[in-house]
């Protein structure tokens, strides 16, 4: 039975268990993959710039055999006034198996889920949800601590515009994690759920297994208000503040990266860093993702 991947409160923990089991199968099979997608077809609609995503999805269907087909919306008939839904259900109509979205508005993939048949997967919605980039943040957790229960993890930085913070503040705690935000006030949400706390940066940087920093989404606001470098003197990771971090702590970002802003460049390769590993499991997870979506769970 095939299924569609539209954000993190959808999934339940035993379903976000099992594709991060298949993630690592993958990774066991690496040199040699099965191809269980062969003769089928996935389309990649992306409404936005994406680099790690979309490449990763790309190379995700081939190794599992599938064709894919990427969307261009200057070269598409969106220009010509068609919906998001016709361009889907034209889609569907020729026998696509799984359709990857990422669109700016939010809601959208949910909205489109229940008008059409085929498989959709949420690559990045808004500033809603992100799922495809939190289940690869959750397997890179399991596959170096051995385990999410108990975890703490701190989400430093812009988490209002963060679509990929919103959906780790609905899987972490599902997973058994204590979640703690930091960063400055006008770009926390104003209320935060529980169990999740809030913390000064030093207190969270301290305090935290896993140190996630997140990029300003400068694109989504035009007020900062403050400089780059305040910025990242008052909350981005500097070299000063990592020796703030328990020893067996590590730090994670989901990209893209700005240097020197919500973190320092000398700590995105250094030993404590997580943040290539999540890119190389991006291709595990995106595979774990398109099998379930088109095939269903496997033995």
């Amino acid at each position: 039975m095939s299924n569609s991947l539209l954000g993190m409160p959808e999934l339940t923990r035993p379903q976000i268990n099992y594709l991060i089991q298949r993630a690592n199968y993958w990774r066991e099979n690496w040199a040699n993959p099965p191809q269980p997608l062969a003769y089928r077809t996935v389309a990649n609609l992306f409404f936005e710039p994406s680099t790690r995503t979309r490449f990763s999805f790309e190379m995700a269907a081939n190794r599992l055999g599938a064709q894919v087909l990427n969307f261009s919306e200057a070269a598409s008939s969106t220009t010509k006034g068609e919906s998001l839904y016709d361009t889907v259900k034209t889609l569907e109509a020729m026998g696509f198996d799984a359709v990857v979205i990422r669109h700016k508005e939010n809601g959208i993939v949910h909205n489109l889920s229940s008008l059409v048949e085929v498989p959709l997967i949420n690559a990045g919605t808004g500033t809603q949800e992100h799922p495809t980039q939190c289940l690869l943040d959750l397997y890179t957790m399991q596959q170096h601590f051995g385990g999410l229960n108990g975890l703490s993890v701190a989400i430093i930085g812009d988490i209002v515009h963060s679509r990929v913070a919103n959906s780790h503040l609905s899987a972490l705690p599902k997973m058994g994690a204590h979640v703690i935000v930091s960063g400055p006030r006008h770009l926390l949400p104003a209320d935060l759920p529980r169990p999740i706390e809030f913390m000064p940066v030093d207190a969270a940087v301290a305090a935290a297994d896993v140190v996630m920093l997140l990029r300003l989404q400068l694109e989504r606001f035009s007020d900062l208000a403050l400089s780059i470098d305040i910025y990242h003197r008052d909350y981005g990771l500097t070299e000063t503040r990592a020796q703030r971090m328990k020893p067996t702590a590590m730090i994670m970002h989901p990209g893209p990266v700005n240097r020197g802003v919500e973190i320092a460049g000398a700590l995105i390769e250094s030993e404590k860093s997580l943040i290539n590993t999540q890119v190389r499991n991006g291709v595990l997870m995106r595979m774990a993702i398109l099998e379930w979506a088109i095939l269903g769970e496997q033995e």
